[in-house]
């Protein structure tokens, strides 16, 4: 086999009159009886190569046997095609390859389906077929960018004085949140490895171990519910530093970014990115990770019904409820249309959805308009100074965090309806001063926000659990949460308080965190750190619409590895060897 030249898609000027050899698979074939026409496609695009009897006989009849997806080599003459003949859609489309020898390197049988319709097809049957589905030019695009930024991060890194630590895989479950993914141990019997959520408590121990500066690519698994941006493995830039405060963490991030951003898309990003805090993000946008490319901020307008006859929102106030509203003055819409948005509203989780319609007049129009004074949009003005004639009010009721979710969901519908978005834009912030702590009702306990490790805000002490503030930050692109960290606690004593507070005891929190806690006892200096998502970034660089996109061989929705079938069964024979069997299963009990 001949040595390749150079790829299909690089042909320059610079090739014409000379003899190269090329490979790649026969993406499209056309027979015009004496020549025969074949783009040849590799990972840097097609080229278009001409078999004919006059320059390449055996090849021109070896060609007629060509079919697509069949792997070749050409060797020939490159050549500009005429004037009228070039191609502006192709990279390469001023020249073409006349063939002097062809080899056939494999064969292909008939394909699931065809390369250039992969996008209509069922995205488990691309997955199933994955090989297939990542020999299209536009995933070799998504994966070269996504190689580029990872070098570019270790760049930034190593520049920056940071050391590349590779943590363990195989290690202990500990309660640090999401649900983990448990390894049986063959050697030691009814003993458990857990995959790691996160190396969290690897790279604090590093921290006491005097390396300063860690970073990793690492591999991360949690045993969660699946959605669009969401994997059960998954890989995050991990990253912790000591002695530092929480401006030094997000300054070295903002750095970063700005950084990647400029080299992998030549794109620029501001150098600092606005803060938010957490009780901010949530009262102006139903969300902590909200999106900035637009405005429709939530409004809480409680107080013009203090003294409404409508029993509905009486019930919701005297029980500490509120009253959001979001103004919505780029469309007037019909009644048709507001019907749909309330059906809308039902389908997110909400009770209902009040609206209200500003007439020309300056009349407002709702269902509950007879309950309305006549100067409601004077009223209104006095809290959203920018409401007149022709907007609309959406309005929801009831407790502040479940009603703000809703109205965070509802505004994100509605920029989108409204085409609102800029998705050429990148807006970055920081979301701040987390709570510490948030109430399980179920459990009837607290539990921690980000996790055990994360230090409070100063001046907690003699506070309410709820009232408590985090030393945690997260960094939000156009609302999806990048990455979050925090300034950890280095002090042994209040780390143990935490623990306690969380429901754990002395024997606990030694068989759990033991490592840990001695780590802090002999000398641990103060440290902080955070850990970024690039599945995340490159699925919002690439505007794809899920991280499955970006992941080479992602699990389904349902956390199925459609391609190798897994997860499978294992033979009763091999559990046996790790003190394991079977309990019935649902089946089982029905028979």
């Amino acid at each position: 086999m001949k040595q390749r030249t150079t790829y299909c898609g690089l042909i320059t000027q610079e090739y014409v009159g000379k003899s190269i050899t090329l490979f790649g698979w026969v993406h499209r074939r056309r027979d015009h009886g004496g020549l025969i026409f074949i783009d040849l496609r590799d990972r840097e695009g097609i080229m278009q190569v001409v078999f004919s009897p006059d320059f390449g006989p055996t090849a021109h009849e070896l060609a007629h046997g060509l079919r697509s997806e069949y792997v070749i080599a050409v060797t020939g003459l490159v050549v500009e095609r005429g004037a009228n003949l070039t191609n502006p859609e192709m990279r390469t489309g001023a020249f073409e390859l006349q063939v002097h020898e062809l080899e056939i390197l494999n064969k292909s049988v008939a394909l699931p389906f065809m390369m250039e319709e992969a996008h209509d097809v069922d995205e488990e049957m691309r997955l199933t077929y994955r090989y297939l589905d990542l020999r299209r030019n536009e995933m070799y695009r998504i994966f070269k960018l996504r190689s580029d930024i990872t070098f570019f991060m270790r760049e930034f890194f190593r520049n920056e004085g940071f050391l590349e630590i590779e943590t363990p895989i195989l290690t202990k479950n500990t309660p640090e949140g999401a649900r983990e993914f448990l390894v049986p141990s063959r050697i030691h019997e009814r003993s458990f490895y857990a995959l790691p959520q996160s190396p969290q408590m690897y790279k604090q121990l590093l921290m006491a171990s005097g390396m300063d500066r860690y970073v990793q690519i690492a591999r991360c698994f949690r045993d969660e519910d699946l959605r669009a941006d969401r994997q059960p493995e998954f890989t995050q830039i991990d990253v912790e530093m000591s002695y530092v405060c929480e401006e030094d963490v997000m300054q070295t991030i903002e750095k970063l970014l700005h950084s990647v951003f400029k080299k992998a898309m030549n794109l620029d990003i501001p150098e600092k990115f606005e803060r938010i805090t957490f009780d901010d993000a949530f009262a102006w946008y139903g969300s902590d990770k909200p999106d900035l490319r637009y405005d429709l901020k939530i409004k809480d307008i409680s107080s013009l019904f203090a003294t409404t006859e409508l029993k509905f929102l009486q019930t919701v106030l005297a029980q500490g409820g509120k009253i959001g509203a979001l103004h919505v003055h780029q469309k007037q819409f019909g009644r048709s249309e507001l019907d749909s948005w309330v059906n809308k509203a039902v389908n997110m989780g909400a009770k209902g959805l009040l609206w209200v319609r500003f007439s020309e007049q300056g009349q407002a129009e709702s269902p509950v308009a007879k309950f309305l004074p006549a100067d409601f949009l004077t009223q209104v003005q006095k809290i959203i100074p920018t409401v007149k004639a022709g907007d609309t009010l959406f309005l929801i009721a009831g407790k502040y965090t479940e009603a703000w979710t809703l109205l965070g969901r509802l505004r994100c519908a509605v920029a989108a309806e409204l085409n609102l978005i800029n998705h050429d834009e990148y807006r970055f912030c920081w979301v701040t001063d987390f709570p510490l702590f948030e109430y399980d009702e179920e459990e009837k306990r607290w539990n921690a926000v980000h996790h055990p490790f994360t230090s409070p805000k100063e001046g907690f002490e003699g506070k309410p659990f709820g009232e408590i503030k985090a030393r945690a930050y997260d960094v939000v692109l156009n609302g999806y949460e990048l990455g979050g960290g925090s300034i950890r606690i280095h002090d042994i004593e209040f780390q143990k308080k935490m623990f306690g507070i969380l429901g754990l005891d002395e024997a606990k929190m030694q068989e759990k965190f033991g490592a840990l806690l001695t780590a802090l006892e002999m000398g641990c200096p103060p440290h902080g750190g955070l850990a970024l998502g690039l599945d995340r970034i490159i699925m919002l660089l690439t505007k794809s619409k899920s991280i499955r996109d970006v992941i080479a061989f992602p699990k389904t929705q349902k956390g199925i590895d459609a391609m190798m079938k897994a997860p499978g069964i294992v033979d009763e024979k091999d559990l046996a060897m790790y003190g394991l069997k079977y309990l019935p299963g649902k089946e089982d009990k029905k028979s």
